[in-house]
């Protein structure tokens, strides 16, 4: 007697899938791209002309550098952090709708799950910082914007690109550790607010780390003051920018990125496998 075929699931398909999905829901909510685009853009433009006069530059910086030339990294990983953390909340809205018990149920692996998620909001995220980094100094020409290079080369465009996708995996992950838990959108703007910004602002985005004291120490022990500083490397590539205790080294930058990434997406991983009452309703 012939026994029945076994269905093996498939690991990859599930992971292309769910990335499509995001891209999918993505183009049908437009107005996220306001706020995930048009409101860092408005703060480039408008903390670029209100801070320029007391704007005191780093010791590792470029003669002549412009606070809205320090602060364009900053806003290009604000770019990707909100975008990257917003297709998070997904999570809960699937969970409330049922999609996500639907998933959960299927012969999937969770780790399939767990990466066609974090796929999907890091193309989206990496699609319009890539957008600011191009248009951006393009301001230029009506006035919003200084007389800047980004030292962007072709050659230089494609290691530019996957450390955006890094970096974006990473934010992404973090979006997901801080939505798998949470039951209400409401909750994770909370979130959002006591937490995810004071790590943006406290990354040398805003201000340089300098000697500042105890905030000093916190800038550098945050994770992703490494992303923003790597960021700001590459788009410096024209131009050497010397290590100092505020302007780490690239391969410092590439390495803790890389290890947070690692770490939160295992965490990521892990959460999903468990077993909750709230994933059964």
């Amino acid at each position: 007697m012939n026994q029945p075929a076994t269905v093996t699931p498939s690991f990859v398909l599930p992971i292309l899938t769910l990335a499509q999905r995001e891209v999918v829901r993505f183009a049908r909510q437009r107005t996220r791209v306001i706020g995930a685009l048009i409101q860092p853009i408005l703060f480039w433009i408008l903390f670029g002309a209100g801070l320029r006069g007391s704007f005191k530059a780093p010791e590792w910086a470029t003669a002549g550098m412009t606070y809205q030339e320090y602060f364009f990294p900053g806003v290009a990983v604000m770019i990707l952090m909100f975008t990257a953390i917003f297709s998070t909340i997904s999570i809960i809205e699937d969970r409330k709708e049922g999609f996500l018990q639907g998933v959960l149920v299927s012969p999937v692996p969770r780790s399939s799950i767990v990466l066609g998620k974090l796929l999907g909001g890091t193309i989206l995220a990496v699609l319009q910082a890539v957008l600011f980094i191009l248009l951006g100094p393009l301001l230029k020409i009506v006035g919003l914007a200084p007389d800047f290079d980004t030292g962007i080369t072709l050659a230089g465009f494609i290691p530019l690109l996957l450390f955006l996708f890094l970096l974006g995996f990473s934010l992404t992950a973090l979006g997901y550790l801080i939505a798998w838990p949470m039951e209400s959108t409401q909750g994770f703007h909370a979130i959002m607010s006591v937490f995810l910004m004071p790590m943006w602002l406290l990354s040398g985005s805003f201000f340089p780390a300098g000697d500042s004291g105890w905030l000093s120490w916190i800038i550098r022990a945050n994770p992703l003051t490494y992303g923003v500083t790597g960021l700001r490397r590459l788009l410096s590539a024209g131009t050497a920018l010397p290590s100092a205790p505020g302007n780490p080294s690239m391969i410092v930058c590439l390495t803790v990125t890389a290890v947070v990434c690692i770490i939160y997406v295992t965490i990521a991983i892990w959460m999903t496998r468990q077993r909750a009452s709230r994933n059964a309703r």
